[in-house]
């Protein structure tokens, strides 16, 4: 069997703000992956979670993801199975099952989300329990362990018939490896064993991209927890593509399809794909994406030579970070002249020259209103001043909520 993996595509995202919408890039990457999806004669697809970037997201972002299923499953003669990431609304996400299931889409929001055994398009689901399903694509039967990205709240729920306290207060990580030890009972002899998680494995190297509150600490999860029978593991979380290291079983990270931070510009993003026999070890082959529009930073040694890069660069369709050395702050009218030359600047950031070999003075706050206080915030972290519709702002936020204490 041929399967397909992919994750974190993040749909609606922005970079580094509210302006900078990678649409236009995820339309292009969803055209490149139809295309490998059909020279590969792809039977699966599977989707490991993430597939918008916040639960809420925008119209263009759920039309182009309905759009992609419908082109991907080709009127249902191709099987695809999608669990939700933590950027995901679970139930918003599976709310489309009654007519995805009719095109052979499953998709699944929750650990104990599950499915009815029948026929959906070309597919049969033979077997279903939470968290686990087996399927007849072709001649072939796939038993796949399904685990959602398992929020400490959802994973309670899947132990809350669990009689010991000990039990019900174990590790993040144990937990998870018994959810997984449990629901490899499917797996057989006579079928393709797979599993698919939203998880963030020990030891996997993450990006700026990922919010970090959700990687590491208690929700880490150790490599051995993960199902040793499976004969592959797809994994969602992490935007670099890798293998899990310190396991013998093939686990790995498809990574995001393009660069979502400056972090993600040393490596090539790819998808994977898995040809697999039961009983045999599966062959594992990366396939490369384009850079549709690459992130690129530009370390300049003075003003004009910044403006003379973005004027040389005007025509290049590209995402660029400004790094300025320079001797005072950067005026406003230099910072208009390179958003006119080159589009798509996310950020013009000054290195004022021996400020780093300073030592900082010391700042009476007493003595400052919380407007100067906010001037110089501002200032320290942009490299020139606030206009005036943001002190504005800040001046109606900062002492309107005074007035209400």
């Amino acid at each position: 069997m041929r399967i397909l993996h992919t994750a974190d595509w993040h749909l609606g995202k922005y970079l580094d703000g509210i302006k900078n919408s990678r649409l236009d890039e995820q339309e292009k990457f969803i055209d490149e992956l139809i295309d490998i999806v059909e020279e590969k004669n792809i039977q699966l697809v599977i989707i490991a979670g993430d597939i918008y970037d916040n639960s809420n997201p925008p119209a263009r972002a759920e039309r182009l993801f309905y759009k992609t299923l419908k082109r991907l499953s080709a009127g249902g003669e191709r099987t695809i199975l999608i669990i939700a990431g933590n950027h995901d609304n679970p139930e918003r996400l599976a709310a489309s099952n009654p007519l995805a299931l009719e095109q052979g889409i499953i998709i699944l929001g929750t650990p104990k989300a599950t499915i009815s055994p029948g026929s959906y398009g070309s597919i049969q689901v033979a077997a279903s329990i939470e968290g686990a399903l087996e399927l007849k694509i072709g001649e072939e039967r796939v038993a796949i362990v399904t685990l959602p990205y398992p929020s400490e709240k959802r994973l309670n729920e899947i132990f809350i018939d669990k009689s010991s306290d000990e039990e019900r207060q174990s590790t993040y990580s144990d937990r998870i490896k018994q959810v997984f030890s449990e629901l490899s009972g499917c797996y057989r002899e006579d079928t393709i064993n797979i599993a698919i998680s939203h998880i963030y494995v020990v030891g996997g190297e993450s990006s700026d991209s990922e919010r970090q509150i959700e990687l590491g600490g208690s929700l880490a999860v150790r490599p051995e927890a993960l199902p040793e029978k499976a004969q592959y593991i797809a994994l969602g979380h992490l935007h670099r593509p890798q293998r899990v290291k310190g396991i013998s079983t093939k686990a790995y990270y498809s990574g995001s399809p393009i660069q979502y931070s400056k972090s993600e510009i040393g490596y090539s993003k790819c998808v994977y794909l898995i040809d697999v026999k039961a009983g045999e070890e599966a062959n594992v082959e990366e396939i490369y994406l384009k850079n549709y529009k690459p992130i690129e930073i530009w370390k300049c040694k003075g003003v004009e030579e910044a403006l003379e890069k973005c004027k040389a660069n005007s025509d290049k369709d590209s995402w660029v970070y400004i790094e300025i050395e320079t001797e005072e702050y950067i005026s406003q009218e230099y910072i208009k002249q390179m958003n006119e030359y080159k589009k798509d600047i996310v950020e013009i950031l000054p290195k004022i020259v021996g400020q780093e070999t300073e030592e900082e003075e010391e700042i009476n706050i007493s003595e400052k209103s919380i407007l100067e206080l906010f001037k110089d915030f501002y200032l320290s972290q942009r490299g020139v001043e606030p206009k005036e519709d943001i002190l504005k702002l800040f001046s109606e936020i900062a002492y309107s909520e005074g007035e209400n204490e």
